[in-house]
């Protein structure tokens, strides 16, 4: 006699699928929401920021242009003043007649130049050109680059968005099937 039991069923297959898969359809529809969220703030981020990064471009260009309105005003009203000098003082003047010269000795005295009036004298000289020199210069940074159009927090939220899904990804493979 023998106590083996020809009727037992030793099945080596794997066991059979879970048929409720809610946790996994909870939580890709969680990640999926939080995606959604996460673009549709990231859309309001960048619609928001442009308006405002346009309405302070256009300040600045009405300013610039007011400026150079203001100078070229001023070269204008000093170039009108300067021709108006140069004409007065041409003046009609009869020619020289044949005069004779007599000479009488005088007593000549010649000043020397005081050096420090003669460096005033340039200081001033050398204002008057540099505030009369448009010097053009730039006050913008440039706008380049993929942080310069999503910004520094649209990177960090999608980088820990990505790091959530690699842990929950990672945990879900490691659980033991039920």
């Amino acid at each position: 006699m023998t106590t083996y039991d020809d009727d037992t069923n030793y099945d080596d297959g794997a066991p059979p699928e879970e048929s409720n898969n809610r946790t996994f359809l909870l939580i890709a529809g969680g990640l999926g929401l939080l995606v959604l969220i996460a673009l549709c703030v990231l859309v309001g981020y960048l619609f928001l920021n442009n308006s405002s990064q346009q309405q302070a471009e256009q300040t600045a260009i009405a300013q610039q242009t007011q400026q150079q309105a203001t100078i070229v005003a001023g070269l204008t009203q000093n170039a009108e003043n300067q021709a108006q000098t140069q004409t007065a003082a041409v003046t009609n003047t009869l020619p020289p007649t044949n005069t004779p010269v007599i000479a009488e000795a005088t007593a000549t005295v010649s000043e020397t130049p005081n050096p420090a009036t003669a460096t005033v004298g340039a200081a001033f000289t050398q204002i008057a050109v540099s505030t009369q020199t448009v010097i053009a210069t730039s006050t913008a940074l440039p706008n380049t680059g993929f942080a310069d159009d999503i910004g520094a927090p649209g990177l960090i939220i999608a980088a820990l968005a990505l790091v959530a899904v690699i842990l929950l990804v990672r945990r879900l493979r490691a659980a033991p099937v039920r």
